[in-house]
């Protein structure tokens, strides 16, 4: 890539660093989109042995990749996020693709358009993965930075999209089981004062 047109792209990336999420880590601060990407890249890196059959660089791109839109619009929570949220975000960030130089443009393209229709295992393991992370980031923040609607949401988010494969509806189980456990300690907390 031409150096001026890489700097142009890691300009717009940087973006995520500043864009926060609706996620806390577990030092009480509120979770960058970047920070969200870089752990859900390094999840597919960790669990492709599981997958020998699936292409991992792919996956690996993908996950790398899938929050760029949230450099032109920040991040919406997933429970209040519209339709109309997403289709902007969509456009803004095709718009942007389009103006990145060949091979990128029409391999971000295709990633893209593999993604949002799930119908490739690899995709599926991508989004599956992306949806643990966010559960597991909640368990790992302190429960005084959960919404209420959270309790019972972060049960069940993600469940569909891990039912693909035997590993990932385990990962969701543990997951699920963790998230129950920390509700737990919290309410025999709140019983003992």
């Amino acid at each position: 890539m031409e150096i001026r047109a890489l700097l142009n792209a890691l300009e717009v990336a940087e973006q995520l660093k500043n864009n926060t999420r609706h996620s806390w880590t577990s030092r009480g601060r509120h979770e960058s989109v970047a920070e969200h990407s870089w752990r859900l890249t390094l999840m597919a890196y960790f669990v492709k042995d599981e997958y020998p059959d699936l292409d991992m660089d792919k996956v690996i791109r993908m996950c790398l990749i899938h929050d760029l839109g949230e450099a032109f619009t920040g991040d919406i929570p997933a429970f209040v996020k519209t339709e109309e949220d997403e289709e902007r975000e969509r456009t803004l960030l095709s718009d942007w693709v389009d103006t990145l130089p060949q091979p990128f443009c029409g391999e971000m393209k295709a990633l893209y358009q593999e993604m949002d229709a799930q119908e490739t295992d690899e995709a599926r393991l991508y989004k599956a993965l992306d949806r643990m992370e966010t559960i597991i980031q909640h368990n790992e923040a302190p429960i005084s930075t959960w919404l209420p609607l959270e309790y019972e949401k972060n049960l069940v988010y993600g469940k569909e999209q891990c039912s693909f494969s035997p590993y990932t509806r385990e990962l969701q189980e543990t997951v699920k089981n963790d998230c129950l456990e920390k509700i737990s300690r919290e309410r025999g907390k709140e019983r003992e004062e």
